[in-house]
């Protein structure tokens, strides 16, 4: 049976730093056989979570899928049926997009459930999904000032969760991407322009590479 992966956009913008990297693990997954939709997520009128606990009442019958309809409610519903999920953002202001954490609030919160797990002894779960996932941000910081920031911290909960609710999670992190095609028409006299193009020049095609790898990978271990 072919194997199915869904990635998601969650940059404004559908043809940048974040979705080519998207559309790398697209190729690389699709060499490994997969069927493979990319969604750009700014093209969907969709909200977070909004608190009804429809999800959490006893009883339920949402199978750990968020009840509210609308434009995310389809994509939703693709991805409970995938075998892979890839997830890319920008980070702004030290965070992904609020499109990538209303996904997040959405996809996993229905999950969970406020029961105990008499095996394991922790919370259970509506649905038990096991589903290859990866997150992927691109940033305009260095990978020095990624370490400073504490960016590793800040970012780390998205990706217990994922692991938590699907059981596993990879992460990608694309340091100083290149952001204007013309830096002189831009206010940027405090960025070195000079190693934005060394990065845009010589890591970048590894990053692509590594995009690449990833969708592959994660295509051969999907069950």
């Amino acid at each position: 049976m072919t194997k199915k992966m869904i990635l998601l956009n969650a940059s404004p913008r559908k043809n940048k730093n974040t979705a080519q990297m998207l559309e790398s693990v697209m190729k690389g997954a699709q060499e490994a056989g997969a069927e493979c939709e990319l969604i750009h997520l700014t093209s969907l009128n969709y909200k977070g979570c909004v608190s009804c606990f429809a999800c959490k009442r006893t009883g339920n019958k949402c199978g750990g899928l968020c009840i509210q309809k609308d434009d995310l409610r389809p994509v939703l519903e693709k991805i409970l049926e995938a075998d892979a999920l890839v997830m890319g953002s920008p980070i702004y202001w030290s965070f992904p997009t609020g499109m990538f954490r209303n996904v997040i609030e959405r996809l996993l919160f229905p999950i969970l459930r406020y029961d105990l797990d008499e095996k394991t002894g922790g919370v259970s779960k509506y649905l038990d999904k096991k589903m290859q996932t990866a997150l992927i941000y691109t940033m305009n910081v260095t990978p020095e000032a990624y370490e400073q920031m504490n960016y590793g911290t800040l970012h780390a909960p998205d990706q217990q969760y994922m692991q938590m609710m699907f059981g596993s999670c990879e992460v990608l992190n694309v340091h100083n991407t290149w952001q204007f095609p013309d830096y002189s028409k831009y206010d940027t006299s405090a960025v070195d322009v000079n190693l934005k193009q060394w990065y845009r020049d010589n890591q970048w095609p590894k990053d692509l590479q590594a995009a690449y790898e990833l969708g592959k990978r994660l295509i051969e271990k999907a069950e």
